[in-house]
């Protein structure tokens, strides 16, 4: 099954500041003051990792009502970091609530991981970017 989704992003003449659009929905992205940004809106890697956790959470939940278990709650707290090398690194720490078995624990963790978001960002993604004409 083919899937596409696409979002509009642009940027004017206000440092760091940018708007996106996807369906009807608005979206700002800007960086941190510190960094010469006016602090409007959450960092691309904050919202890419709103995007992970949010397709994490759709994932269990689905599953979950699929397999009518009893998950009552469910929340991700995620970090990106680069170390010295270059080497970047997302950790997600996976927290839910409801009277789960162990088993039923374990396996969410699995699926978390099998998220279509997750999926993109290990898989073999290839971004082609190509220049609009003028006007």
């Amino acid at each position: 099954m083919s899937t596409s989704h696409e979002a509009l992003v642009s940027i004017g003449t206000d440092h760091f500041l940018t708007t996106a659009y996807a369906r009807s929905h608005r979206l700002t992205a800007d960086e941190p003051a510190a960094l010469g940004g006016t602090d409007a809106g959450p960092t691309p890697y904050e919202l890419l990792l709103a995007s992970l956790g949010a397709c994490t959470l759709i994932t269990l939940r689905m599953y979950a009502d699929r397999k009518n278990w009893p998950l009552e709650r469910a929340a991700i707290a995620l970090t990106h970091t680069r170390d010295d090398t270059g080497r970047e690194t997302i950790s997600a720490e996976l927290e839910v609530s409801g009277p789960l078995s162990t088993e039923q624990r374990a396996r969410l963790i699995e699926i978390a991981e099998r998220c279509p978001v997750h999926r993109t960002l290990t898989g073999d993604l290839t971004i082609a970017t190509t220049l609009a004409a003028e006007g």
